[in-house]
């Protein structure tokens, strides 16, 4: 067995069981079928010998822990979770939802790391909880790392955050191997305006602000937010793509800008249109904060890692979805109803949808 599949009513998902890739993703509503989640063209393809094992099967969404740079537990980039192979425990369906569970064939930072998933009767969106147990880190970044598909470009918007700020080094620092575009380090409070490396300015709420470049940016969760989210409106399909987590657990929504700018196996200027969405902890990537005394993350009391114990349980949830939209404008809001979510543009369109966000707060 190779992969899982799971369904619920509207709604189904696949799991790789080699590096716990959700290669898919597929929501049914209004007639319509809603798949959003990129794919790497190389698949199947043979790898560098020097590649990350994970980018062989790259693609839909999962887990990193750590998050960027595992040298700390002798991983390859992003951790054992997407870098080995995991083990079906079981599926269950009862009372209108399925879950399955399914263990690392590897211990992450020492502890035994168990994946669930979930999904529910009529709820566009895809349940994700990591539980460790035992092991041993003081701060380690963690990120759910899901990649949505723009090849014909998108909008992006996001609850409130404190500011924005990209790496001290870019992704791509070599002009003879790729490019980046953003200005590294740099800060600002409005992602509409965010400084470039050769002068000017980006707006990062649309994709794709540039061509043939690679690039990374994180925002910082507003002060006193109890719902953090992110959507990606795609325009020409007429859909929209919906992050959610509980911002005093994941308090960064940081972003992956994917579109030809590594010229190097296996990418080779082919990746195109893919916008990484990494919900997650994170403290190494955000080179503004490391060069500053006291780290402003520090002194807002933000949590920038997990902290594992040999004696204890750690668990990371995340919800991802997807949805019909041709409403205009960008989303503006999402807030709990007693069913759900509430979904409204700066145009006045809204859609009210099914959503356990009780499972944030677990």
């Amino acid at each position: 067995m190779q992969h899982v599949e799971i369904e619920a009513k509207g709604v189904r998902a696949r799991l790789e069981l080699l590096f716990g890739m959700i290669s898919e993703f597929a929501v049914e509503r209004d007639g319509r079928t809603i798949s959003m989640l990129h794919k790497a063209p190389w698949l199947n393809e043979a790898m560098p010998a020097d590649a990350a094992p994970h980018l062989g099967g790259l693609a839909g969404d999962f887990f990193c822990a750590p998050f960027g740079d595992a040298a700390a537990d002798g991983a390859p980039g992003h951790g054992w979770p997407a870098n080995t192979t995991w083990t079906h425990l079981g599926t269950e369906s009862k009372d209108g939802q399925t879950v399955a569970r399914f263990r690392l064939d590897h211990k992450a930072m020492g502890a035994d790391l168990v994946k669930e998933l979930r999904l529910v009767d009529g709820h566009p969106f895809l349940y994700q909880r990591h539980i460790f147990t035992g092991g041993s880190a003081d701060c380690m970044a963690v990120a759910n790392h899901a990649m949505v598909s723009l090849l014909n470009g998108g909008r992006l918007s996001f609850s409130p955050k404190r500011w924005w700020e990209t790496p001290r080094i870019p992704l791509e620092p070599d002009p003879a191997r790729g490019r980046s575009l953003l200005a590294c380090p740099a800060k600002s409070a409005d992602p509409t305006h965010f400084p470039l490396a050769a002068g000017g300015e980006a707006d990062i709420t649309r994709y794709p602000f540039a061509q043939r470049h690679e690039d990374f940016i994180a925002g910082v969760e507003a002060e006193g937010s109890t719902l953090g989210w992110t959507t990606v409106a795609r325009e020409q399909e007429g859909d929209l793509f919906i992050s959610l987590r509980n911002p005093a657990r994941l308090p960064m929504t940081q972003l992956w800008f994917s579109n030809g700018g590594r010229d190097y196996a296996p990418w080779n200027g082919r990746h195109l249109g893919c916008l990484g969405v990494e919900e997650g902890l994170n403290r190494a990537m955000l080179g503004h904060s490391l060069g500053s005394a006291p780290n402003p993350l520090d002194a807002a009391g933000i949590p920038t890692g997990l902290a594992l114990d040999p004696d204890g349980v750690a668990e990371v949830r995340h919800v991802i979805g997807s949805v019909p939209w041709t409403g205009g404008g960008r989303i503006e809001s999402i807030r709990p109803t007693e069913s759900g979510i509430a979904v409204t543009a700066t145009s006045g369109d809204a859609v009210s949808i099914a959503c356990d966000l009780a499972f944030l707060q677990g």
